[in-house]
């Protein structure tokens, strides 16, 4: 076809029809489209299990746990409804309220002694034990986090008895005056199940704190050193700055265990002499199994858990925006 001007012009059908290149553009992307939808689809078939098992195992007793907390139920007749009365007897209760008291306690021993210890230790660690003897101190500082918690408690009840361990060296030191059943005295038994805490998790501190000493530029503490910087000030300025997340994994973790404590409370004590080391987990087991008070133990696991989701969020959002 000609235009106006008797010059040549593109026909209407070849301006029209797509070009080559942009054909294989299109072709491309259909590939590319096709290729994450498969992936995509395997993907979930993958992750498919995992959270079924999820759904099955923890977020339908959750439920069923928010729902029982409303009625008063014994487990096997029928439930009375009784909407908020049981987390106001939580809440009012002096006995319920006296083993979240505890829980918290046994913060001090399960979190912050542990935290701090493991600093001191792998501070000590990185800085003087290397090579082989620094493996053989990460390993047996470690041994306790391999050992089962219940075997834990069963050790640590003979080694705290009153013809036990402990006592026959204090004994044979001349202080036989103080000896004791640790874990049976009224003002010693939670002190008592709190060196059982850190016992057992100032291994995975250490380690854990350790790990991330390794990724500190040397040159940072040559540095410090050349301006004259003693120990304490390179503890304090490079150590402690540099491993802000490593400590708010610490503290996560070893608050969680203290505030859900219930395998070495069970094993070494059951909660007693006279609900000295009661914790919400023992009372909840008592509560659901022995008293059949299912209602009122749901209450305190629902209630537990919200302490516990108010005191972790609070350090995870912090250890965030300091490793930032």
């Amino acid at each position: 076809m000609t235009n106006a001007a008797g010059e040549a012009g593109p026909s209407p059908a070849i301006a029209r029809s797509p070009t080559r290149d942009s054909r294989r553009r299109t072709a491309r992307r259909i590939v590319w489209t096709q290729g994450i939808r498969r992936s995509t689809l395997v993907g979930w078939l993958f992750v498919t299990p995992a959270l079924v098992m999820y759904g099955l195992f923890v977020l339908q007793p959750l439920v069923l746990t928010v729902q029982y907390s409303l009625y008063r139920w014994d487990g096997v007749g029928p439930a009375t409804w009784v909407g908020l009365s049981n987390y106001v007897a939580v809440l009012t209760e002096p006995k319920l309220l006296e083993t979240l008291f505890n829980a918290f306690r046994l913060v001090l021993f399960f979190s912050l002694i542990p935290v701090t210890l493991g600093l001191v230790t792998a501070s000590v660690i990185h800085r003087v034990a290397r090579g082989r003897i620094g493996a053989l101190s990460r390993t047996v500082l470690f041994l306790p986090q391999v050992i089962p918690l219940v075997a834990a408690g069963i050790i640590w009840g003979r080694l705290l008895s009153l013809p036990g361990l402990i006592n026959q060296g204090l004994t044979a030191i001349g202080l036989g005056e103080i000896t004791r059943a640790w874990l049976g005295d009224f003002d010693t038994a939670l002190p008592a199940v709190g060196i059982i805490g850190i016992w057992v998790l100032l291994g995975f501190c250490t380690v854990l704190l350790l790990t991330g000493m390794t990724k500190i530029d040397a040159a940072l503490y040559e540095s410090a050193r050349l301006d004259g910087a003693g120990w304490f000030q390179e503890f304090r300025a490079i150590t402690i700055s540099s491993l802000r997340y490593e400590i708010g994994v610490c503290i996560t973790v070893t608050v969680i265990a203290a505030l859900a404590a219930f395998d070495i409370v069970y094993v070494s004590t059951g909660g007693g002499p006279g609900g000295a080391t009661a914790v919400p987990g023992i009372q909840i087991y008592i509560l659901a199994f022995l008293e059949r008070q299912v209602g009122l133990a749901s209450a305190l696991a629902v209630v537990l858990v919200i302490l516990v989701l108010l005191v972790i969020l609070p350090i995870q959002r912090l250890a965030r925006e300091d490793a930032q």
